[in-house]
């Protein structure tokens, strides 16, 4: 009984550094163009607490929601905040003179502050 106990005890304490670390928020975004295709160097805030919330990937999503390009972050970045990562070959159809880029983290999923960029041509 005493082991449950303790053990409860121990996944309370620990839901609460989960549960604040919130949703990841880009707080920047550099739109460069590259020939046919455009690079991303997008700033994302995000408390990563560990391998169990962490912002694991942002998006550039056009108008219409159809999905351009994805970066996935591969590790937490606890100690590096906020960071910033590339993502380059992303093709913005003809047309599309502005695009919405979002992170996404492994326990809130999307929903954190979006940037929405013109882009350059």
């Amino acid at each position: 009984m005493r082991g449950l106990i303790l053990c409860s005890v121990w996944v309370l304490m620990s839901f609460p550094a989960v549960a604040l670390a919130g949703k990841a928020d880009v707080l920047k975004v550099q739109v460069t163009q590259q020939g046919d295709s455009y690079r991303f160097d997008v700033t994302v805030a995000h408390e990563d607490t560990g391998w169990d919330h962490y912002a694991d990937a942002w998006e550039v999503v056009g108008p219409d929601g159809k999905v351009l390009g994805v970066r996935t972050l591969f590790h937490p970045h606890v100690d590096e905040q906020p960071f910033t990562r590339s993502l380059s070959g992303v093709k913005i159809p003809a047309g599309v003179d502005q695009v919405t880029v979002r992170a996404h983290d492994k326990v809130d999923g999307w929903g954190g502050a979006e940037a929405t960029v013109k882009i350059p041509r």
